[in-house]
């Protein structure tokens, strides 16, 4: 990537982060900071591994032999074998997994800025990416983790459903969200499905042919770029039809990875109650997830995750008093709050770190 457009994404970066940090009650925040103690460096050191899932995902992606195959078949014309032969040595040496979790932790952190989570990080890996393996393979391999990743969330909420049937008492509210939440769930799985197995990239500009404002935009880019949108879908279409045994462990990881974020509420609940569950813990990142995602339109998520932990772990009790309960939840949604500053300014800082002019 031009060096202009990291500082234009570095700059984005940095006032995100300083809007971010306004948030942000200072003196409440080192209040909580020495409450939790060795706990909020094991939250923070817990992220470096919980993205290592992510970035194993997204090289399977990458790295598929069909995501390969299609590449060479849609370059084959108009591209001398020498040419061609280069690129896919050289591919393969260029993408190492350090390098490539370095732009996955940079592109979560710029998504951790922009509504919607997939306007800052997602074109930054396309970018990054584009050099080393071409625009159309790397825009594929970038809309189809993503839809890894989205497609892991509904798998986790719907697995989260019998896991609150069997250790939370339903009443009748409750097995009302439930229901509708299985039917959700259920419904987008078989919508990710359709768009794995037929591509999703021209459908998607299809329909934003029809919304206003963007429409304008849209037309005309679709008519422009639909040889290239056609060579995007196709190249997603192939790893789930042709390697299934890569889409399901790209998706396990996903998924893995949603689990064992768990884990960070289950370290800053311990400062509370040293016999928490983890399986509660689980069921506090599903509906605080949930939650914000509802709300994605939410610039930087605010309130939408806090909002998320209020209602789950009040929800849920633990055994606690309504007001400890309330402290408890304000305290997780405090940590987490700064565990993002943290990893939002790592990520910033390694797209300095990528120096390299293409």
């Amino acid at each position: 990537m031009k060096k202009k457009y990291q500082n234009a994404f570095f700059a984005f970066g940095i006032a995100v982060l300083i809007l971010m940090a306004s948030q942000l009650d200072f003196a409440e925040a080192w209040k909580s900071l020495t409450h939790a103690g060795y706990w909020f460096f094991a939250v923070v050191a817990l992220w470096a591994f919980l993205y290592v899932f992510n970035t194993s995902s997204w090289w399977l992606i990458i790295h598929s032999k069909n995501g390969e195959g299609a590449y060479e078949a849609t370059n084959h014309e108009g591209t001398g074998g020498e040419s061609r032969r280069t690129l896919e040595q050289t591919s393969e040496e260029k993408i190492s997994f350090p390098w490539l979790y370095k732009v996955t932790v940079s592109g979560f952190a710029l998504n951790y800025a922009t509504p919607g989570g997939l306007m800052g990080g997602e074109p930054y890996r396309m970018m990054m990416l584009a050099p080393k393996i071409g625009t159309e393979r790397a825009s594929s391999s970038v809309i189809l983790y993503v839809m890894t990743h989205i497609f892991s969330h509904f798998w986790f909420w719907l697995l989260s459903i019998p896991l609150y049937l069997l250790t939370q008492h339903v009443s009748t509210f409750m097995a009302i969200v439930l229901s509708v939440m299985t039917s959700v769930c259920l419904l987008a799985i078989w919508f990710f499905m359709k768009g794995y197995r037929r591509g999703l990239a021209v459908s998607g500009m299809n329909l934003l042919r029809h919304i206003p404002f963007v429409k304008r935009w849209a037309k005309p880019f679709v008519e422009k770029h639909r040889e290239q949108l056609d060579t995007i879908d196709r190249q997603i279409a192939a790893l789930h039809n042709q390697s299934p045994r890569t889409f399901w462990t790209a998706v396990g990881l996903e998924l893995s990875c949603r689990i064992a974020s768990a884990l960070e509420v289950l370290f800053t609940l311990l400062v509370f109650m040293p016999s928490v569950n983890y399986f509660d813990c689980i069921l506090v990142i599903s509906f605080t997830t949930l939650f914000a995602n509802m709300l994605f339109f939410m610039p930087l998520q605010l309130g939408g995750r806090e909002g998320g932990f209020l209602m789950s772990i009040t929800g849920l009790g633990f055994g606690l008093t309504a007001e400890a309960a309330l402290n408890a939840a304000i305290f997780v949604a405090l940590i987490v709050r700064i565990r993002e500053l943290i990893w939002t300014a790592i990520g910033l800082l390694l797209i300095k770190f990528d120096r390299k002019k293409d």
